[in-house]
């Protein structure tokens, strides 16, 4: 392959940002070169298996950070066209108003962002079309104003779920429906109607989707994308750095190992990294120069700190009747996000998760050993679980931070008991409302399975804020259309532009994002 090709753009990432964003330039007729670390994830029957994709982590990358104290451990990272949303739950909330402004915390302060929801809302509109979400506006008191309707209706409760809705507002709560991407037709009775792409079965958290029915990048942006004829992408394309000219203010080189081992490089007019908090932050590290001594992009010395991942807490219930529901990730409930008669801080929100198996509950067997009674076989177990998601926000500390060491290793120092105390609150909540819910009280357990084997470092998935925007060069790396303030073609679109995290699923404010930066990117490009 011919290393001296230029490009108008070059997208460095398959995700919810850079795919998005390669889908929104794919049809302004310039010539976009997309490059991917990992290749297209095979389809095969282990896609749909718990035992591969979660005790085994078949599509796990395989390899090793260090933490502080130089003790490895596994991310929860994968490499494939699409990036970490070929495996998520498709839960595409919007921040609050309130995310965007200053929010004060038990731990400390959350602090606002250079553009507010307003600036925001019209590209959440677009995303939510985009990214085909069902769901309603209107029944979450805590959302802001939305410019639209969702584009579908939300996926009905099953059963169970639904009786859980009706016990919830029988308390004074506002449940609501979950807004979920998937490319899903329901009929009159709530089930998926005979053509309907996704078929509403129990495999759409944690899983790739087998039917291409979960609305992850590589469905909704790259192929599409790769349709138009000035669009190219490349897969088994590691960037190892990127240079610069001599002025240090020009991207001139993305230097690329590709799958046979050669190296090229690339050029564009605009360069954009997406790829991922982490993996953003250690190419600009990596790609320091006599200009950029630091790292591009980093003469703040912000890039690679103030990582954030969301304080996350995956239980698993006991339903006094069988919860014989599929699909269950359909039920979220806000009423506690942002606080409590009792507490004055924030303390998050709770969601359903996805439905728990036999080959589930067998994997965490061991860490539950002497609280699972022996009259309750696993399988009986599944058939009783009713699974949620609790998430509460982490503050973006600057030691908080991704560095690489001299062997090149990546090192990802964390302080795991950030902001905690609101989470404990709301996990204090959900315990004491399970009597009146149906369930058993004294049943809720850790289902660390979600979160890295009960490792929260190694829990990755919602990784955010290492490469933050704002006005003030001297505190921010990007400026507020998300471009590097010491470069003048250099961007980043990933989840790395967070100034704060909020407490709702980080990937439709990624995909809205690179939505309003595409338009800013295609009116630069003429």
């Amino acid at each position: 392959m011919a290393g001296d090709q230029h490009y108008d753009v070059v997208v460095i990432g398959t995700g919810a940002g850079g795919g998005t964003l390669a889908h929104r330039l794919a049809s302004t007729g310039k010539r976009v070169l997309i490059l991917e670390r990992g290749d297209y994830l095979p389809r095969e029957r282990d896609n749909w298996d718990s035992t591969a994709v979660f005790v085994k982590g078949r599509y796990r990358a395989p390899e090793y950070w260090y933490d502080k104290d130089g003790n490895a451990f596994p991310p929860e990272v994968n490499y494939y066209v699409g990036g970490n949303t070929k495996f998520y739950g498709a839960a595409l909330f919007r921040l609050r108003p309130e995310d965007f402004g200053e929010l004060r915390h038990h731990d400390g302060i959350s602090p606002a962002w250079p553009i507010d929801y307003h600036d925001l809302e019209p590209y959440y509109t677009r995303a939510e079309q985009l990214y085909l979400v069902h769901g309603r506006h209107g029944e979450d008191p805590t959302e802001g104003p939305a410019g639209a309707q969702y584009p579908f209706p939300p996926v009905e409760h099953e059963p169970r779920i639904q009786q859980l809705s009706d016990d919830l507002e029988k308390h004074g709560l506002h449940p609501f429906h979950l807004p979920i991407g998937v490319n899903l037709t329901q009929n009159e009775q709530g089930r998926a109607a005979h053509y309907s792409v996704c078929i509403r079965c129990d495999r759409v958290d944690g899983f790739p989707c087998l039917l291409g029915a979960k609305s992850d990048a590589q469905v909704i942006c790259v192929d599409p994308a790769l349709k138009h004829d000035k669009v190219t992408m490349i897969t088994r394309a590691h960037v190892r750095r990127l240079g610069t000219d001599s002025s240090g203010r020009t991207v001139t080189a993305v230097v690329t190992e590709l799958g046979d081992g050669s190296t090229v490089s690339f050029s564009a007019d605009i360069v954009v990294v997406a790829c991922g908090a982490v993996n953003s932050a250690l190419l600009l590290l990596r790609s320091a120069n006599d200009r950029h001594p630091r790292g591009l992009a980093n003469s703040s010395d912000v890039v690679g700190r103030h990582y954030m991942r969301h304080n996350n807490l995956a239980l698993m219930a006991v339903s006094k009747e069988p919860n014989p529901t599929a699909f269950q990730k359909t039920l979220a409930l806000h009423d506690w996000y942002l606080g409590a008669d009792d507490w004055d801080y924030p303390l998050g929100g709770i969601q359903m998760l996805g439905k728990s198996d036999a080959e589930q509950i067998h994997g965490e067997a061991p860490r539950w050993a002497g609280v699972i009674t022996p009259d309750m076989p696993f399988e009986v177990l599944a058939h009783h679980a009713v699974d949620f998601w609790l998430c509460g926000e982490d503050l973006p500390h600057p030691d908080n931070r991704v560095t690489v060491d001299a062997d090149g290793n990546v090192r990802l120092a964390l302080d795991e008991k950030n902001n905690i105390a609101g989470l404990k609150r709301l996990r204090h909540k959900l315990q004491g409302m399970l009597g009146k819910l149906g369930m058993h009280e004294h049943h809720l357990l850790p289902h660390s399975i979600y979160l890295h084997k009960g490792m929260p470092i190694g829990a990755t998935a919602h990784q955010a804020g290492t490469v933050r925007f704002g006005t003030d060069p001297e505190s921010s790396a990007l400026d507020v259309n998300c471009k590097a303030h010491d470069l003048d073609n250099l961007y980043v679109v990933d989840t790395s532009f967070f100034p704060s995290i909020g407490a709702v699923n980080p990937s439709l404010t990624a995909i809205a994002n690179a939505l309003r930066v595409g338009d800013h990117l295609a009116e630069r490009l003429g």
